[in-house]
């Protein structure tokens, strides 16, 4: 323990005022305890973990408790997340090599924060994991030892808030969020409040030497990190994205999860051989690092239309790892990013245009299976489309709903986190997706998915969406019975449980499809049709259905209608690529938790 710490503890300097409840009361001790000011305790930890303690569970980059204090020592395996074609172009296919490229040293590891808390503070590390009031105390510790001495103005403490995370654009961050003040319920059931102090701002400081070539916001802290872009091998291929020669358009912005450290992107996305995406954001502290330029398509969604019309943004994350949760840091990162992406290039902010890569469709029977499943269930919508200022609002009483529970009390049945005992259930925990069912009870089974289960039945994997939707997904509605829901969802009606009480859908507004003839087939891809590539150096791109269809009398949301294109990228010279430009109208629709497409021809568009 510090000897100014000590010696402020043996002196009785700090003078304790009345206690207050709860874990307002174990921020207000701590604060005390250190000489740190409450407004500046409570700023970073609502940065980190929004005050909550996530039952002793590790966040994404290794962080525990309210003060996310990261064990340093307990390092995770790098995943593989980009297997199959991640290019998704049948005129180019892609294969991955065998395994990914190993991660290189990097100075982005973060530090044992953990364990210089349990120095400083003088509590064991298991403590400080599992139990939130001394968490509180050692985060406090660690904060009172950077600064060096208690006590002060909050512009004070600027600097130790710096090096908490690791980044300035944390500690602005922080600084933000004090002016504007925060309350909320924490999972203790306490109330927490951060009063708006709208005085609260950080030193001023020495210009930037550079600015950054990355294409961010000013407010968000970014830096270039680049692709590979350059040939290898005997027949001259080329990685690890396509460069254009001029704008293009775009449709989507995906939502992916790295399903591994950061410390193992810049290895990963530097390797010619690998993939690439547009953007990764670091959970610790909200870091950005962008790799391809928005106008070049990055090779990450698994399906050619879908890259070559959308922006990728990586998160630093796994899916299913113990149920683990994201920082409030980069859920603001991330959603300052995408409103200032979508504000660019005209994007709606809405679920049919800010998906994950769980909703992008395959481009081929045989490909459905293989498609991804992140961000998954534990990813909170809802919570990031309100800090996009779009929240999900009910509109009207149309005849379709917005899927919407509760993400904090909202705790479904997940297998699958544990990759030794996958059939264990999940840590309980928020999630954003409810379970469709054959019939309008608990005990009914859940409706399959004939392409990404083909021939088996749903299960409850955080790894399976055969039976699942998704916080701001639209879909028609097929009926109700008591307190239960149907929708149409993959050619089939799915019932949810969706009680007045707890309600986990809202009612919406928006434009509907229905069939205009018994059999209407559905297509992973938008493509032109065969008559216009008369002229073109581009081959025909045939059209294949997917497994699924959908009938008269059976209706879906729509949310793009679009003429079909496609662009072929086969040389590392963009003055070489060609776009064919056809006639054929399609509508992007929410078959089921993928969005897809039918051609306007075969359906009837009902505003």
């Amino acid at each position: 323990m510090p000897h100014w710490i000590a010696l402020t503890l043996a002196t009785g300097l700090l003078t304790a005022p009345t206690p207050q409840p709860g874990r307002q009361g174990d921020f207000a001790e701590a604060a005390r305890e250190y000489g740190v000011p409450v407004s500046v305790l409570l700023g970073v930890s609502y940065l980190q973990s929004r005050w909550d303690d996530h039952a002793g569970q590790p966040s994404v980059s290794g962080g525990y408790g309210p003060m996310h204090l990261v064990d340093g020592g307990a390092a995770v395996p790098e995943g593989h997340h980009h297997d199959g074609d991640p290019r998704g172009d049948d005129a180019r296919p892609m294969h991955l090599p065998t395994t990914p490229q190993s991660p290189a040293g990097s100075a982005e590891v973060p530090e044992d924060t953990l364990g210089e808390a349990a120095r400083v503070s003088g509590i064991g590390a298991g403590r400080l994991r599992r139990d939130p009031a001394a968490n509180i105390r050692g985060g406090a510790a660690l904060l009172a030892s950077y600064r060096g001495r208690p006590g002060g103005a909050p512009a004070d403490w600027y600097d130790a808030v710096v090096r908490y995370a690791g980044s300035r654009g944390f500690a602005d961050e922080v600084f933000a969020l004090m002016r504007a003040g925060a309350a909320r319920r924490t999972d203790d059931g306490s109330l927490v409040r951060l009063a708006a102090a709208p005085g609260a701002v950080p030193p001023a400081r020495p210009m930037r030497k550079a600015a950054s070539p990355a294409e961010c916001p000013t407010s968000l802290d970014c830096e270039w990190m680049p692709a590979a872009f350059r040939k290898f091998g005997k027949k001259k291929d080329y990685g690890n994205h396509d460069r254009l020669n001029r704008p293009r358009r775009v449709d989507y912005i995906v939502i992916h999860d790295t399903e591994g450290s950061y410390a193992g992107v810049p290895s990963m996305v530097g390797n010619p051989r690998y993939v690439s995406w547009h953007y990764t954001i670091r959970s610790r502290d909200g870091h950005v690092a962008q790799h391809v330029r928005n106008r070049d398509i990055a090779w990450h969604a698994g399906n050619w239309d879908i890259n070559s019309r959308s922006i990728g943004i990586e998160h630093e994350g796994y899916l299913a790892r113990g149920g683990t949760w994201y920082t409030e840091a980069m859920y603001r990162s991330s959603a300052r990013l995408v409103k200032h992406l979508a504000s660019v290039y005209k994007v709606p902010l809405d679920r049919a245009h800010i998906i994950g890569h769980d909703n992008v469709p395959g481009t081929t029977p045989s490909t459905v299976p293989g498609m991804h499943e992140d961000p998954g269930p534990y990813w909170d919508w809802a919570r990031y489309f309100a800090l996009m200022d779009a929240p999900l609002k009910p509109a009207g009483k149309g005849e379709s709903i917005i899927i919407r529970p509760d993400f904090d009390e909202h705790r479904e049945h997940y297998t699958g986190c544990s990759s030794k005992r996958p059939a264990r259930a999940c840590p309980s925990q928020g999630s954003a997706s409810v379970w469709l069912r054959t019939a309008p009870r608990e005990d009914a089974p859940l409706v399959d998915d004939i392409g990404k289960r083909v021939g088996k039945d749903s299960t409850y994997s955080v790894y399976d969406h055969s039976a699942r939707a998704s916080t701001g997904q639209r879909f028609a509605v097929a009926g109700r019975e008591g307190e239960w829901t149907a929708i149409w969802y993959l050619g089939q009606r799915a019932w949810f449980h969706n009680p007045p009480s707890a309600p986990t859908a809202i009612p919406a507004a928006g434009p509907l499809v229905t069939p205009v003839k018994d059999r209407v087939r559905v297509y992973g891809r938008a493509y032109p049709e065969k008559s216009a590539y008369a002229g073109s150096r581009s081959r025909f791109q045939r059209h294949v259905p997917l497994n699924y269809v959908i009938r008269r009398g059976q209706s879906y949301s729509t949310g793009l209608t679009l003429t079909g294109t496609y662009h072929r990228a086969d040389s590392i010279h963009p003055a070489r690529h060609d776009t064919v430009k056809g006639r054929l109208r399609y509508h992007q629709i929410q078959l089921g938790h993928r969005v897809m497409f039918v051609r306007a021809e075969d359906v009837r568009l009902v505003r």
